[in-house]
């Protein structure tokens, strides 16, 4: 029998445990008998609070969003144009999502999933403002809603299509970047020289490094932690290097 707790320790052992299943097991396999089961709640308690996975998943992007781009900026500090900040923070989510197959489902999940996208779309369409502004003085914000919303739909695309020996991650980030930055109407030369500088990072030792500060940040946060077995686990689902 689950035990009664009130409505707030109850959502935050929902948040808790949803979290860490969908690390482990991914968002599509984690069930609702799953989350009840280790968050020791009822179906009853998690449908009053989240009615469904998907709310859940709205708070888990937001703060991984978060995170991850505040990961960029202390990286770069103050060594790059905003063009470029954007860059490797796009860079960075692709190729979470080519090392991490549950990190990927839930990325793709996210921009699919109609309101979320949108609200994704929304906030990053602000950002967007700020970083391209110089390059589109004559466009409003609402020209930058219209423009991330396309963009979005790009990585989505490059983020479902995995990498192989012939579709490669240095193929795959230099024609998504190249399609992004042309869309925002950065000068070819500079898009030249912000993806040079990209693939010359060690880009897949940031991204693994990136993961392993957000689990950390993601555990703390959500009020949860790994144990040896699990962390084993999530190391085994880094996929390794197709590509050449």
């Amino acid at each position: 029998m689950p035990r009664r707790y009130d409505s707030e320790d109850a959502k935050r052992r929902i948040l808790s445990s949803c979290v860490r299943l969908f690390i482990l097991k991914g968002y599509r396999e984690t069930t609702l008998a799953d989350v009840i089961a280790d968050a020791d709640v009822s179906s009853s308690s998690f449908r009053n609070i989240f009615g469904t996975k998907d709310g859940i998943l709205s708070e888990l992007v937001d703060f991984m969003f978060e995170n991850q781009f505040e990961t960029a900026e202390l990286m770069l500090e103050n060594d790059c144009s905003p063009a470029m900040l954007y860059a490797l923070e796009t860079a960075i989510q692709m190729v979470i999502t080519e090392r991490n197959e549950n990190l990927r489902e839930i990325y793709l999940e996210a921009y699919t999933h109609p309101d979320i996208a949108e609200q994704i779309q929304r906030k990053t369409a602000v950002a967007i403002a700020k970083i391209f502004r110089t390059y589109l003085p004559e466009c409003t914000d609402s020209d930058f809603y219209e423009m991330e919303i396309g963009t979005s739909g790009i990585m989505t695309g490059y983020m479902a299509r995995k990498c192989d020996i012939y579709f490669t991650l240095e193929r795959k980030l230099d024609r998504f970047l190249h399609m992004a930055l042309g869309a925002y109407h950065v000068p070819k030369p500079e898009q030249d020289a912000i993806v040079s500088r990209i693939c010359r990072m060690d880009i897949c030792q940031i991204a693994d490094n990136v993961m392993q500060k957000l689990f950390s940040a993601l555990a703390m946060k959500f009020d949860f932690s790994l144990n040896p077995a699990e962390i084993r686990h999530i190391n085994t689902l880094v996929l390794e290097e197709r590509y050449s």
